[in-house]
């Protein structure tokens, strides 16, 4: 090739990788899932490093706990993990009743498991639609996936709102057992519900695992091996795509959980498509603890506490303890120390988002920039549990 000044030569430039760029994701940015800030170094398309910067949704839940009631705080817990609200308020209410010795009865602790399993298969709906929105958008199906769980969510809302009056944050849990019964006909509607969305995740499964686009950027993608995991101390669906059979519903039973037969999912390849299977399994493992409450519920009293007409109604004594419930993410820990009074001395948070996001700066150096939002979705942050 020529031109009328001579040989056209073309050079090829290469990135030879004496160059880094610093690059900010968030803390505004749609695939961030809240408001996190991750600090990329990048050499070309390749991230080399990652740092984490939190905080910036910090609202004193823990010493805000040491002002309220015992009767006050469990609707203050919901807005913790507000896309898993029945998850936190457990805990909390299952600290101050094991360390007042507080019974709960047979029924209440039936209603609390069927919340919580309809709790996971909300939160799983919204983790799935916008982890797909996040990789690939209407070009690998996302857009669809997206709205289809939102729709499926909206129904497990709707059950929500008729029991407790409330669609996100729900004061659903007390000291003692439960505000709320079911109310009729509500049985039927859950029943109903659980099966159509059942059916559903067949036609989910169908549109994923046969879009290339989907497999190419789940499989392999953001490791996290068995050493790794234990190493970072993360639980839930993570934990377990890594070949860690552990959950809490089965090593510590809580809330009768031993009545029920469920399966506990595990994966052993640890990477995005892992965790991706594993929750689409729990969809249906939960959906099936929901069937065995509504067959089996027991009649009785929904608390073992009466009406409360005063916040220092109920008191805890002196002493320590730590309850802890298996979340949609993982292990929601409460410790609170009583010093004998109507409110907590102290009351400390473990969150499992918070646990779960120290595994990002292992797992994210290596992958392209692309691959960070599909990372970040599969660990399924929620920042209103990790800043607290």
């Amino acid at each position: 090739m020529s031109s009328e000044h001579g040989p056209l030569v073309i050079k090829q430039l290469d990135y030879t990788g004496a160059e880094r760029l610093t690059m900010n994701m968030g803390p505004q940015h749609p695939s961030a899932h809240g408001v996190f800030r991750a600090i990329l170094t990048l050499e070309g398309e390749t991230v080399v490093g990652v740092d984490a910067v939190i905080g910036y949704l910090h609202r004193c839940h823990e010493k805000l706990a040491e002002t309220l009631a015992y009767v006050q705080y469990p609707s203050i817990a919901s807005k913790t993990d507000y896309v898993a609200a029945m998850s936190s308020e457990l805990a909390y209410v299952m600290a101050a009743e094991r360390l007042a010795k507080i019974d709960v009865p047979k029924r209440a602790q039936y209603l609390r498991v069927l919340v919580g399993e309809l709790q996971r298969v909300a939160s799983h709906c919204l983790w799935l639609g916008t982890w797909c929105m996040d990789m690939g958008g209407a070009l690998g199906g996302g857009a669809t996936v997206f709205l289809y769980c939102i729709r499926e969510r909206e129904l497990v809302l709707d059950l929500f709102e008729s029991l407790t009056g409330a669609r996100l944050l729900y004061g659903f849990h007390q000291v003692g057992g439960v505000r709320y019964d079911m109310p009729e006909h509500w049985a039927t509607e859950c029943r109903s519900t659980v099966d159509l969305i059942e059916k559903r995740l067949l036609e989910y499964e169908e549109m994923l695992e046969g879009n290339a686009f989907f497999m190419m950027r789940t499989k392999g993608v953001g490791v996290i091996s068995r050493e790794l995991a234990l190493d970072v101390g993360i639980s839930g669906p993570l934990l377990r795509a890594s070949g860690v059979n552990c959950d809490l519903r089965r090593l510590a039973p809580y809330s009768s959980y031993e009545d029920f037969e469920f399966r506990v999912p595990v994966e052993t390849s640890g990477d995005c498509y892992a965790r991706y299977k594993v929750r689409m399994v729990e969809f249906r493992e939960s959906i099936k603890i929901v069937r065995q409450i509504l067959d089996g519920l027991p009649e009785g009293p929904i608390s073992s506490r009466p009406g409360v007409k005063a916040v220092a109604q109920v008191r805890v004594p002196k002493g320590e303890m730590y309850a802890r419930v298996e979340g949609p993410r993982g292990e929601v820990g409460c410790y609170l120390v009583g010093d004998g009074g109507p409110r907590p001395y102290r009351m400390k948070w473990r969150g499992a988002s918070f646990s779960n996001l120290a595994v990002l700066p292992h797992i994210i150096p290596g992958h392209s920039v692309a691959d960070v939002v599909a990372i970040m979705g599969s660990v399924d942050p929620v920042f209103g549990e990790v800043d607290r």
